[in-house]
């Protein structure tokens, strides 16, 4: 095996999980593995904390010219906790290569992914053949918020002529591409409480408060009717896609495909078709959770849920948050009390023809031997917004399949991606000196 793939291997045993239950001397211990790396490459890093929350990784590599523009790199090095053990085949934080898949937590969201173009930097860098001046930026709260990084890209007052993250994937084996645009999100965690404890139904059901039916009354306000129509409220600000959007959408596998190969069943007649228009291109909302009472006859006296409405672009979290709350508050009876926990995150969207995406969009091209698809994401990816909002153009890629598992048993990454990801890593950073 590869240098390549042996670091990565060495980084995918840290178990630096940041969902709840990681060790913190873990977590920076995967910060260090990072920043170690860039200082091996000959240039400088440190360890940032801002608060309560967990190292980022604040690096520079310098450009052979004193006049190379500026590139940040961005990834993650924290993971998800790996849930029920049981169901890995293989121990997760014990990678582990079948049939040409190297799994492990990790392996595809974000280390195996992001490692590939930290790597191309470093190369470059300590044979004195950077063309830009790169600034390496890995966090480790992607998968719990990214409060820390958003501060830290709000205060920065160097900027960047153009972004890079590695945190996304191919349309499939052959055909890379460029997210263009990511939903945001307003996620709203709700508890009701209508009692001091659980009741007898027999005794005291049809005139105590049910807390169950109080939270389904709730979130009955902000459901998608049968036909995937979403209440107007929570669309305002949808910008529509361009053309050069659509048009690369028909390159991609069809929708009904997509839904099958997971698994998944159309929410109504006809969605599958509109899989690319309504999962990048307009808002959605989505019952994640609900959790009260028992398997025996009581009225539940407290119910909790989780309902995550993602904001397409052009949508804003703060204006979006507040209807969605009314919504739910409004539906309450005067004597539940409820509270409800909001997280928000601004969706993103950058035009194809920005000159930092027509360039990196010739270099995966050189890189893979297929011109990329400009694809929109149904996720979110916080830093991104950030981004958009400080003006940097971003290049969203990385080369995850869609059969990889992340956050999920059995995560992997596939091995021969590893040097395709470095060598458009490679190809990214020599085709952005041009910007």
């Amino acid at each position: 095996m590869s240098d390549l793939f042996d670091q990565l291997v060495d980084w995918l045993r840290i178990p630096s999980i940041s969902t709840g239950g990681g060790d913190p001397a873990e977590i920076r211990r995967a910060a260090q593995w990072a920043a170690d790396h860039v200082e091996r490459a000959g240039g400088t890093a440190e360890l940032v904390t801002i608060g309560d929350g967990n190292p980022l990784v604040i690096g520079d590599l310098k450009a052979g010219r004193p006049d190379a523009p500026t590139v940040l790199i961005y990834g993650h090095y924290d993971v998800q906790g790996p849930g029920d053990l049981s169901a890995w085949t293989s121990p997760p934080f014990e990678p582990e290569v079948r049939e040409g898949r190297l799994y492990a937590r990790g392996a595809g969201d974000d280390k195996g992914n992001f490692w590939p173009l930290l790597s191309a930097a470093c190369s470059l860098a300590a044979a004195g053949e950077l063309p830009v001046n790169v600034r390496v930026v890995v966090e480790g709260e992607e998968e719990a918020g990214s409060e820390s990084i958003a501060e830290w890209i709000r205060a920065d007052e160097r900027g960047a002529d153009a972004a890079i993250v590695f945190d996304s994937g191919m349309v499939d084996e052959r055909t890379p591409a460029i997210t263009v645009g990511l939903r945001g999100l307003v996620m709203a965690h709700i508890e009701v409480r209508v009692g001091v404890r659980d009741l007898h139904s027999g005794i005291y059901g049809g005139t105590a408060l049910n807390a169950l039916h109080v939270v389904h009354r709730m979130l009955a306000q902000v459901v998608p009717g049968p036909d995937g129509t979403i209440r107007e409220e929570l669309c305002a600000g949808v910008l529509p896609p361009a053309e050069a959007e659509r048009i690369s959408w028909e390159r991609l596998p069809p929708g009904t495909q997509v839904l099958s190969e997971v698994g998944g069943r159309p929410a109504y007649p006809g969605a599958a078709d509109e899989y690319y228009e309504r999962n990048g291109a307009y808002p959605s909302v989505e019952i994640n959770e609900v959790v009260a009472g028992e398997p025996r006859t009581v009225v539940p006296a407290v119910a909790r849920a989780t309902v995550s409405v993602r904001l397409a672009p052009g949508q804003e979290a703060a204006v979006i948050a507040p209807v969605v709350e009314r919504l739910l508050r409004d539906a309450a009876p005067a004597d539940a009390d409820v509270s409800i926990e909001l997280h928000l995150a601004d969706p993103s969207l950058f035009e194809p023809d920005l000159p930092a995406l027509v360039l990196a969009a010739q270099a995966l091209e050189r890189a893979t031997g297929t011109a990329p698809a400009l694809v929109r994401s149904g996720g979110s990816i916080p830093v991104v917004a950030e981004f958009a909002a400080r003006g940097i153009p971003t290049i969203v890629s990385g080369f995850t399949l869609p059969d990889d598992a992340f956050h999920a048993p059995d995560e992997s990454f596939l091995v021969a991606n590893l040097e395709l990801g470095e060598r458009a890593g490679r190809e990214l950073l020599q085709s952005l000196a041009q910007l």
